[in-house]
């Protein structure tokens, strides 16, 4: 498979208008591609980072790179998977934001080859003219019609005005950056249409939309932080070790596609081996230690390795836990581990509680309102996860 061939169909969804004249275009030549983010949240997990790896992709091929930061509209935040309006952030507040996912993000990118833009740059300079023009271009009955937004009307819920001229803003970020191409998340794709409209209609030029799959969290479903199935870019290598080794079997292959660099060719020999019977943890092992080497390190892969053996298949409580020390006692046990960066939210935690995922000192907790009791204390989460605080 060529690398044109692997761009346009590892882990792709939909190509607009279709994949034939996509393949031709970047056969002729160099393109221009982006990716645009509003930094409305501070982490990544695997999931987001699907879109990163195209975009790395792309920029190891020679083409043009845009990392597009959505400072202006993240002021009105994309509702496009949402059930409800987004909060409202201040600008400082997307700024901080962008730097924790940039810390991120260079996990998988090189910022030195790529473009950083943002668009307040131009949808700042916009007048009110220029905006009712820009709107001539799209309708009403589009937007409202959309999956989500027509739910939410049907419940009686809110749809503020502002929401409407998200489109036409992401719209305009495409025909200033004058792009080839755009890709995003499947959820996308409306924002992105709107881009090739502007394009044609004001400029006369084709442009490309490309979408990704998701991938799933460690439950099977779509990865969110709401839902405590994530595997975070800043996890610790320990922790993604372990979550990758929890993933059902069936979702091996999906995997080593959407979340490592492995190449198609390697992948299809890991698929043979499954049918071919091969035990699935064994393949789990290399998924997580090719996770956590692209992520970290060789070293970092081979130590997860060793901790979980120790930790899961030979049920001994591994050496070198991260551990805390000070005067915590009285404390709540979740927001402790949240500070920490051992969970994620109070949610995860009360899911962990309910399926009997979390105990201190070997003893299973079922309150969500736990303490943490003076002395030291062994906190297990899950089957792979340990820390300790030593409290006065």
């Amino acid at each position: 498979m060529s690398q044109i061939q692997e761009i346009i169909t590892r882990g792709v969804v939909t190509i607009l208008p279709n994949k034939e004249s996509l393949e031709k275009k970047l056969t002729d030549g160099k393109i221009t591609v982006y990716l645009g983010i509003d930094p409305t949240a501070t982490q990544i997990h695997l999931g987001h980072a699907v879109l990163l790896r195209k975009l790395r992709k792309f920029s190891e091929m020679g083409h043009r790179v845009i990392f597009l930061i959505g400072d202006f509209t993240a002021l009105i935040g994309d509702t496009s998977d949402k059930d409800g309006e987004r909060p409202v952030l201040t600008k400082e507040e997307i700024q901080n934001n962008f730097q924790t996912y940039k810390s991120q993000a260079e996990k998988i990118l090189d910022f030195e080859k790529i473009e950083i833009k943002n668009n307040s740059e131009w949808l700042g300079a916009l007048t009110f003219e220029d905006i009712i023009k820009l709107t001539q271009h799209f309708s009403v009955g589009d937007f409202v019609s959309r999956e989500l937004i027509k739910k939410r009307m049907d419940q009686g819920k809110r749809v503020g005005l502002h929401e409407i001229l998200y489109p036409v803003m992401q719209g305009y970020d495409s025909m200033t950056l004058e792009a080839d191409l755009q890709i995003g998340g499947s959820d996308q794709i409306f924002n992105m249409q709107a881009g090739r409209t502007l394009q044609k209609d004001m400029k006369g030029r084709e442009s490309f939309v490309l979408t990704t799959e998701f991938l799933e969290g460690t439950d099977g479903r779509k990865m969110s932080k709401s839902w405590g199935n994530a595997i975070w870019l800043n996890d610790a290598p320990n922790d993604i070790f372990g979550k990758v080794m929890s993933l059902k079997d069936e979702l091996i292959i999906r995997y080593f596609v959407l979340a490592t660099e492995v190449s198609m060719t390697d992948i299809e020999s890991i698929q043979k081996r499954l049918d071919e019977g091969e035990n699935p943890m064994n393949l789990k092992k290399e998924l997580a230690r090719r996770i956590v080497l692209e992520l970290y390190s060789d070293e970092d892969a081979q130590s997860a390795s060793e901790f979980f053996e120790t930790a899961f298949q030979k049920n001994e409580i591994p050496e070198n836990i991260p551990s805390i020390s000070g005067n915590f006692a009285g404390e709540s046990l979740a927001s402790k581990l949240i500070e920490n960066g051992v969970i994620q939210s109070k949610s995860e935690f009360t899911r962990l509680i309910e399926q009997g995922g979390v105990s201190i000192n070997g003893e299973k907790i079922s309150d969500n309102f736990a303490t943490i009791n003076s002395g030291k204390s062994l906190i297990r989460i899950g089957k792979h996860r340990f820390f300790e605080i030593q409290a006065d």
